[in-house]
């Protein structure tokens, strides 16, 4: 609270007791005045000049090395292909308490271009056999299957949370409880997201056919839902790195460039290696029965290296931010290993 503001009470109430002033988040005699929430609040991205994103590029090809990007996203890789098929199982169960299970399948086929063709049949005959079985039905025992499909599917999560706070330089301090809930609150969140955008998939083009619309206005609609759905994953991944690490002073204006950086880079990455499985290498000859789980593998690893590549981004900028701001920053000995 400013000098002004302690003026203005005085001048109100009187001079003011030490139990009034710590209720107001005032400094008592012989005590330190309060700290700010926001530790740099005049330095952003608008301060930064060439010098300072050469510097900042720099160190985010050091951490990368440093902290091992690409084997803790193997790891992640590991766990999200454990979680993958409860995490349909989920998927599925949820999107039938709105629509049509069965329409899944359909939509699943606007994912040629951004999943190698055996990854993405591997996905689909799951969700064939998952809607064939009489669990998925809301009953008792549907209902058992799915929270034992999204508590499996969690496990995915935590992984990526535990190397969000390695690129961040946090130690995790959240306990059992908060961690879990934390890491099912997104796990729920990105299958309601991805129901959300299946339904904004379907919902759309039926619109178009019930309203009067030119050829030229239903054409625009249809494909202006593509930026919307990018633009929802800059927004979850910039929640992701928000709020996944163990990361209390974390600030919006820290995490923005990352997200962006690795939304573009999911959807280039998706499309390059799809055309690249599609068009030259054949997991099928190489890894026989088991070429399309290979393919899965290797999206699921390109994706999460993207994720913590954007994280990096994030913790640089913050870090480089605070030693311009004088505050100081997190170092290599704080970082939690993993």
């Amino acid at each position: 609270m400013t000098a002004k503001t302690t003026g203005v009470l005085n001048a109100l109430f009187g001079d003011l007791d030490d139990t009034t002033r710590r209720r107001f988040g005032l400094s008592t005699a012989g005590e330190p005045a309060p700290v700010a929430r926001d530790p740099v609040p005049n330095v952003g991205l608008r301060d930064l000049d060439k010098g300072d994103y050469v510097v900042i590029a720099k160190a985010v090809f050091g951490q990368i090395a440093t902290d091992r990007v690409t084997a803790v996203a193997g790891g992640i890789t590991f766990f999200g292909l454990l979680s993958l098929f409860p995490a349909l199982t989920a998927l599925v169960s949820i999107y039938g308490l709105v629509a049509d299970p069965a329409t899944i399948a359909g939509h699943l086929d606007l994912l040629d271009s951004f999943l190698p063709q055996g990854a993405l049949d591997i996905i689909r005959d799951q969700v064939q056999a998952i809607m064939s079985s009489p669990g998925t039905a809301l009953s008792l025992a549907g209902i058992g299957g799915l929270l034992v499909a999204f508590y499996s599917a969690n496990g995915g999560m935590k992984a990526l949370l535990s190397a969000l706070n390695v690129a961040f330089f946090q130690t995790e301090t959240r306990g059992f409880v908060r961690l879990n809930i934390v890491s099912m609150a997104f796990t729920l969140g990105g299958l309601i997201l991805i129901v959300l955008m299946l339904g904004v998939i379907a919902v759309i083009p039926i619109l178009l056919e019930m309203l009067p619309l030119a050829d030229t206005t239903s054409t625009w609609v249809a494909v202006i839902r593509w930026p919307i759905m990018f633009a929802v994953l800059i927004l979850a991944l910039a929640a992701l790195y928000r709020w996944g690490p163990d990361a209390p002073d974390s600030r919006w204006r820290w995490i923005s460039p990352g997200a962006v950086l690795a939304a573009v880079g999911l959807v280039i990455t998706s499309i390059l290696f799809s055309w690249y499985a599609a068009n030259f290498a054949d997991y099928n000859e190489t890894y026989g029965s088991i070429g399309a789980v290979i393919a899965l593998m290797m999206w699921l690893w390109f994706a999460s290296t993207v994720v913590l590549v954007g994280a990096e981004v994030n913790s640089e900028i913050e870090r480089h931010l605070k030693r311009l701001a004088g505050v100081p920053a997190p170092d290599d000995a704080s970082k939690e290993q993993v």
